[in-house]
């Protein structure tokens, strides 16, 4: 397959979980949200030089791909792995920057004032991670044997949880510290008792 072909081929697969195009780079701090986001999820590639229509515009110039490796290794913490490869079609230049998933979660976006912030990828869109995922990453360090202890806290924060409810909803009817309910929540949801999803921009946990 000739790079017209391939590169065609991945636009007409549309932005979705694992894919995103950016129609020109010209701030790295934003760039770097989507590098955040695809290492913190499942990894995955942007398509540089390409229109949110799938027309291609092409990268313009030296400073768009210096900002590219700007977003990756200077505003991203702890530097995000990413590949670049360059495609050359109908006198466009096209790059895709690949991100694996990381080993190393969260991979921190920084923003123009140097603030840290983690995001995470839901099908075609970039989403600030909550506290829950926060701690989620550090539960997962912990070693694999690792076994769950009920205890009266656990029971009462399960009792509580009735349907689909925010972080905020379980706060107030537990009555325990905020803290204390993101790290619980963390360590249900690592031993599959609880589950969460994205819906109508908020995160909402619930009994598996």
């Amino acid at each position: 397959m000739d790079d017209k072909r391939y590169i065609l081929s991945l636009i007409n697969e549309g932005e979705h979980q694992q894919q995103d195009f950016k129609y020109r780079v010209s701030d790295a701090c934003k760039l770097a949200k989507s590098v955040s986001a695809f290492a913190n999820t499942d990894g995955g590639r942007l398509l540089i030089g390409v229109r949110d229509d799938g027309n291609l515009s092409g990268v313009r110039s030296e400073e768009e791909i210096y900002m590219m490796h700007q977003a990756a290794y200077k505003y991203c913490k702890p530097e995000s792995s990413i590949k670049f490869d360059t495609y050359h079609i109908d006198g466009r230049t096209i790059v895709i920057a690949t991100v694996p998933p990381s080993g190393r979660r969260p991979i921190c976006a920084l923003d123009e004032e140097g603030r840290k912030r983690a995001y995470i990828r839901i099908n075609d869109e970039n989403i600030v991670a909550s506290p829950v995922h926060l701690a989620l990453w550090r539960e997962s360090q912990k070693p694999q044997g690792s076994i769950m202890t009920y205890d009266d806290t656990i029971r009462h924060l399960l009792d509580v949880m009735k349907g689909q409810q925010t972080l905020n909803q379980i706060v107030r009817q537990s009555r325990l510290p905020r803290y204390k309910v993101i790290t619980l929540l963390a360590r249900l949801i690592r031993f599959s008792i609880v589950k969460w999803e994205y819906t109508n921009q908020q995160f909402l946990f619930s009994l598996n």
